[in-house]
C-alpha cells in the first residue's frame, strides 16, 4: 500500500505552533521514537556499566560508587538525549520560554514534591550517605534494607519481604539511622533479669556462653560479649547482655535478638539460675462482721422505725 501526496501532506500539516516552532504529526512521532530509543539506550548503558564492574568479581552486587555512577549516567543520557532529539527535529528550544514558565509555575504548585524528590535522589547518589544494601531505620518507623535508589523514590525491603516505596525527600529532611553506613557490624542490647539470690559471676558466665552459642556473634578484640548489671528491680537483678553481630545477621535484628533470648534461657536453665516473676504478698485481717443492708423495702421500713 503506497502513501499518496495527500497522506504526506496530512502528516506534515502543522497541528499547533509555539513561537517559531511548528509541530506536525511526523515531528511528534519522530520525537516519541527518539525519546523511547534514548530511554532504552540509557537503561542499556546502566546495565553495561554494572555488568563490567561485576566482571571477575564475586560480589553479589555492584559497589556503591559504581551504582551511583551508573544511575547518574542514565539520568544524563535521558536529559541530554531529549534535548538533542528536540534540536535534531528542528525545534527551536528558545521558543519554549512560555512553556518553561508554565512548567515553572506547575513545579511551584503541583510538581514541587516530585522535583524535590528528584533532587534529593541526586544528592543521595552523590553524597553516598545511603547505599543499596544498607539497613536503615526511618523516623516514620519503617526499617529494612535499601533495595533501590530511583529518581523519585527509594525502595526499602523489610524483613517481612515487603517492599515499601519511600520518597527520597524523607531521607534528606528526616532522621535516618543507617546501621551499616561505615561497617556491617551491629551491637545488640539484650535485657534480662535473675533472682536476687543468684551469683552475679555465674550469671555473667552464663550470658557470655549463651552469646557465643549464637551464630554470627563476634568474640574478638574490643567487640567481645559483655554483661552489665543495670538496675535493681522489684523482684529481680536487672542485667543487660551486650553483643556484637556480623554482617550475615545484622540485617535481621529481630530474628537475631530472638536467638539470643533462646540461647540465654537455655543457659540459665542449664545452670539452675532462677528467672523470677513478679510476686505480691496479700495479708488478710479479721474484723467484726458487717451486716449487708436488706433489699426488702418492708424490712428497710421496719429498720427505720
Amino acid at each position: 500500500m503506497s502513501l499518496g501526496p495527500d497522506t504526506f501532506a496530512w502528516i506534515n500539516a502543522p497541528w499547533f505552533e509555539i513561537g517559531s516552532s511548528r509541530f506536525t504529526l511526523g515531528k511528534i512521532a519522530g520525537l516519541v521514537v527518539i525519546v523511547l530509543a534514548l530511554w532504552w539506550l540509557a537503561m542499556l548503558l546502566e546495565r553495561t556499566i554494572v555488568r563490567r564492574a561485576l566482571r571477575g568479581s564475586k560480589a553479589p552486587q555492584a559497589s556503591p560508587g559504581v551504582y551511583a555512577f551508573s544511575r547518574l549516567a542514565r539520568y544524563t543520557v535521558w536529559i541530554l538525549g531529549t534535548l538533542i532529539g528536540l534540536n535534531f527535529l528542528g525545534l527551536d528550544l528558545t521558543s519554549f520560554a512560555l512553556l518553561s514558565g508554565a512548567i515553572g509555575v506547575g513545579i511551584g504548585f503541583g510538581l514541587q514534591n516530585i522535583f524535590n524528590n528528584f533532587v534529593s535522589g541526586i544528592i543521595l547518589l552523590l553524597e553516598r550517605t545511603l547505599k543499596v544494601g544498607d539497613f536503615v531505620d526511618l523516623e516514620s518507623g519503617i526499617s529494612g534494607r535499601v533495595a533501590e535508589i530511583s529518581m523519585r523514590y527509594t525502595r526499602i525491603t523489610t524483613n517481612r519481604a515487603v517492599d515499601v516505596i519511600v520518597p527520597n525527600s524523607e531521607f534528606i529532611n528526616g532522621r535516618v539511622t543507617n546501621w551499616t553506613f561505615d561497617n556491617d557490624l551491629r551491637r545488640l542490647h539484650i535485657p534480662f533479669g535473675v533472682s536476687y539470690r543468684s551469683d552475679k559471676e555465674a550469671v555473667r558466665e552464663a550470658a557470655i556462653a549463651a552469646a557465643n552459642a549464637v551464630p554470627g556473634n563476634i568474640n574478638e578484640g574490643l567487640r567481645k560479649p559483655d554483661v552489665r548489671l543495670v538496675g535493681f528491680g522489684e523482684s529481680s537483678l536487672n542485667f543487660e547482655l551486650v553483643a556484637w553481630i556480623g554482617p550475615e545477621v545484622a540485617r535481621s535484628p529481630g530474628a537475631t535478638t530472638a536467638k539470643f533470648y533462646w540461647a540465654l534461657h537455655d543457659e540459665l536453665v542449664r545452670r539452675n539460675i532462677e528467672i523470677p516473676f513478679p510476686q505480691r504478698d496479700v495479708y488478710l485481717r479479721r474484723g467484726a462482721p458487717v451486716r449487708a443492708p436488706s433489699r426488702d423495702p418492708v424490712a428497710r421500713a421496719d429498720a427505720r422505725e
